[in-house]
């Protein structure tokens, strides 16, 4: 399973990630652009980010995709665009696994998420995707998959099982 979660901090999937983990204790960490940058204004100091030396956001989506075991892209939409069709890109540049979650397309994103975890063997995982400004709603989706996949028990105490049981 994994042990940190790893993310550049921009508001939507970034930042949900990030979210979990605190809301979890769970270790985070990510380079961001330098100044925090992100579309919402600066990113909040709750969260252990490190800058990297430039202020565009294609440096910190790079390295944290090198840095990270694999990652994980999420979209609404069926296509990834933008910042995430280049997150796809790093990840095939170094090699690295990477998975595409999709709402539109993905019926069980929490057992996919967690069989693509156990797959490849992913200790650091990079999570990334849409923007909240592209996708209103993304960040509360995200946050739900990786509950889901990550911290069921936790957040379904009196339950058996988990995403993909019964």
């Amino acid at each position: 399973m994994i042990e940190i979660l790893i993310s550049g901090g921009q508001a939507g999937a970034d930042r949900a990630a990030l979210d979990v983990a605190i809301r979890h204790g769970f270790p985070h960490w990510g380079w961001c652009p330098a100044g925090r940058k992100a579309e919402d204004g600066p990113i909040g100091g709750q969260y252990h980010l490190t800058e990297t030396p430039s202020a565009k956001y294609f440096q910190r989506t790079e390295w944290n995709v090198r840095d990270a075991d694999g990652t994980v892209v999420f979209t609404f939409g069926d296509r990834a665009t933008g910042g995430s069709l280049r997150t796809i890109a790093f990840a095939r540049k170094h090699g690295k696994p990477c998975l595409h979650i999709s709402r539109e397309h993905c019926y069980q994103p929490a057992l996919d998420l967690q069989q693509f975890v156990e797959l490849h063997n992913i200790k650091r995982l990079n999570v990334a995707g849409s923007r909240e400004s592209k996708n209103p709603g993304i960040h509360l989706w995200v946050m739900g998959v990786i509950e889901d996949a990550f911290f069921w028990s936790e957040n379904h105490p009196y339950t058996l099982g988990g995403p993909g049981e019964g």
